[in-house]
């Protein structure tokens, strides 16, 4: 069984200050708020018997994750390919407005579609599927 949890509220206070630009806004931390809510959401009788916690890269998701270890007491992995859409696949940041303007008219556009999404991601979460003592890590 997978339950997906969302981030908590995220803070961007420090993003005009710091170098958290283009992909670095990967980098904010929660906010005082986001923090409360994922407490809040440790406590939901349905993550009682969780025994693990798939967790993206990012900083925002990471201390969501490091809270509920701490609350549920369970193991965390970080998984990459737990992300959000690319605007261009090769990885190099680009927003999606830059993208679209920019690669207009190719056939063969650089950013993802849903079906490489839907793949990547049950690519990740199919390697915890199955019986424990099968999962790969």
């Amino acid at each position: 069984m997978f339950y997906f949890i969302r981030h908590g509220q995220t803070d961007y206070s420090e993003q005009n200050i710091k170098i958290y630009q283009d992909f670095g806004v990967n980098l904010a931390n929660l906010s005082e708020t986001g923090i409360q809510q994922i407490k809040q959401t440790a406590k939901n009788p349905r993550l009682k018997d969780a025994d693990l916690i798939l967790s993206s890269p990012y900083t925002r998701v990471l201390q969501t994750a490091a809270i509920l270890l701490k609350e549920l007491n369970i193991e965390i992995k970080i998984e990459t390919d737990l992300h959000e859409w690319l605007a261009n696949k090769t990885y190099h940041y680009e927003t999606a407005k830059k993208a679209f303007r920019k690669y207009p008219s190719q056939t063969q556009k650089p950013w993802e579609n849903a079906l490489s999404i839907k793949n990547r991601v049950l690519n990740a979460l199919n390697r915890y599927t199955g019986d424990k003592s099968s999962r790969t890590f």
